[in-house]
């Protein structure tokens, strides 16, 4: 019984995301209110969910103290399929870093357009926001990408949290398919579909 369960598991389409962001942005907290809804400590980070009526599976990759390391770092980017560029609105520092980051993954991925969301975290922290909705949007809207203000300690927010690695999922979603697209031709079969996220 077993077995077929995990045969059953690992047909399915598989999105690579991965979370970066400085030191105590929540990152770890994003992650796992997203796998367990509330944000505990937990060993795994992969997750057979709904998207758009298909089954899946996401995988999360969160940097959680590898900020510092570079070639560790440059080898989780290397296997992303799509990001969650995450900062805390209360530190304008990491709002700053994601820049950095954002150039990184780019050096590393070698590609201009990656599956990429700019997440503002910390929303329930409203009375000691140092970086603005509107800041976050015109830096979001620089670079392409869609920008979410979310919250991982917050409830009320969990469905906003969900939506951020749905969204980032259909992203990824959508570059394979185009690429599939470009590599077989118009008349090429269509490949299934797959979500990562790390």
């Amino acid at each position: 019984m077993a077995s077929g369960k995990n045969k059953n598991q690992s047909s399915l389409v598989l999105h690579k995301v991965i979370m970066v962001g400085s030191g105590g942005v929540g990152k770890s907290a994003l992650t796992l209110q997203f796998m367990y809804d509330e944000p505990t400590k937990a060993d795994s980070y992969r997750k057979k969910v709904v998207l758009d009526g298909e089954d899946v599976q996401i995988d999360i990759l969160d940097t959680a103290g590898q900020e510092d390391y570079a070639a560790i770092r440059d080898n989780y980017f290397r296997s992303g399929e799509g990001f969650l560029l995450v900062f805390s609105i209360t530190e304008h520092e990491s709002f700053t870093a994601t820049s950095e980051f954002r150039e990184q993954i780019l050096r590393v991925k070698e590609e201009e357009a990656i599956p990429l969301l700019l997440v503002g975290n910390k929303s329930d922290l409203e009375d000691r926001r140092q970086v603005s909705a509107e800041e976050a949007t015109a830096k979001a809207s620089e670079w392409g990408v869609q920008y979410v203000e979310t919250s991982a300690k917050t409830r009320l927010i969990h469905v906003i949290c969900l939506q951020v690695f749905f969204d980032l999922m259909r992203e990824v979603r959508k570059k394979k398919m185009s690429e599939s697209k470009d590599k077989n031709g118009p008349s090429g079969k269509k490949k299934k579909k797959h979500c990562c996220v790390l």
